[in-house]
């Protein structure tokens, strides 16, 4: 039979159990209780749960749990401050459906509409978006636009033997086209490896980010007319890329795009006023446990 437990070691010889009394001691501590993973943390008496921190947490990916429990904390205090400041000024809102068909609580309609009550809805005049525009000209051009054939030679990028034989087959393609031996279709239709080769290799027309990173820089610089002068390696395996027609793009103008600036510009003015509001709110709050940014602060997202 196990013994499961340990005897008492006297302090004293007079502490000493007599003699066949069988007397042993259980082990009486109590396993320490998991500390929190916040001090308390309060909104003007209201305390935020530890429960409600963990589960908010799961909205806010970040590059470490404690980096996200922060956000979350931050984030439920500010939720707090606001619904403080509704109930203060008796602000009730009607639920709506959000964009994405989601019902709004009563306290989420609360919460906007104390927003949208104290916070100006800001405009951006003829003056500020011209401004915006000729100091982000670059910003508002049209796309380039390629037309372009390719030959790809497939290979595994695990294969080392048949990524060696895929370049070499297709430095010897561009060898041959060089020197008028075989027309560039003709090849495409024979070896490529990619559904294009059906219509000579012909890709249609493409844009930036329709083809993988060192596809798209060829395609950058290719003049038109032009063949690559080596194969181009990517994932696929090697490709052999002919440039047929180059549309470059165009700065667009003022006017075509003014709606667009004045709709960033408009919602960045918004979001500064939402943010600065929240940080007068959290000014004349008294907040225990955790320090909120200021105005300037991540105090929204």
């Amino acid at each position: 039979m196990v013994n499961l437990f340990t005897p008492q070691q006297p302090k004293s010889l007079d502490d000493r159990p007599e003699p066949g009394s069988g007397y042993q001691a259980v082990d009486t501590k109590i396993p320490p209780k998991a500390r929190p993973v916040f001090s308390q943390i309060s909104v003007n008496g209201v305390t935020i749960a530890e429960s409600a921190i963990l589960a908010e947490a799961q909205n806010h990916p970040a590059d470490n749990p404690g980096a996200a429990l922060k956000a979350a904390a931050e984030a439920l205090v500010v939720r707090e401050l606001l619904l403080q400041k509704a109930a203060e000024q008796q602000v009730i809102g009607t639920p709506e459906t959000t964009a994405d068909g989601r019902k709004e609580t009563a306290e989420d309609a609360a919460i906007r509409h104390l927003i949208e009550t104290a916070v100006g809805a800001p405009s951006a005049g003829e003056t500020e978006c011209r401004r915006f525009y000729e100091n982000n000209r670059a910003r508002f051009r049209s796309e380039p636009i390629f037309e372009a054939r390719h030959i790809l030679l497939a290979a595994d990028p695990a294969d080392e033997a048949a990524r060696r034989q895929a370049r070499a087959e297709a430095e010897q393609m561009i060898a041959d086209m060089e020197a008028g031996a075989v027309h560039f279709a003709e090849l495409a239709r024979a070896r490529s490896a990619c559904p294009s080769a059906q219509q000579g290799g012909n890709l249609g027309q493409l844009s930036p980010g329709s083809t993988v990173p060192e596809f798209e820089a060829v395609l950058m610089r290719l003049p038109e007319g032009e063949v690559t002068g080596s194969p181009v390696e990517t994932r696929y395996g090697f490709h052999i890329i002919r440039m047929d027609r180059r549309i470059e793009g165009e700065q667009l103008p003022f006017d075509a795009v003014r709606p667009r600036i004045a709709a960033w510009l408009e919602a960045a003015a918004w979001s500064k006023a939402v943010q600065q509001f929240i940080a007068v709110l959290a000014a004349e709050a008294a907040i225990e446990g955790i320090e909120i940014g200021g105005a300037d602060g991540p105090l929204v997202q």
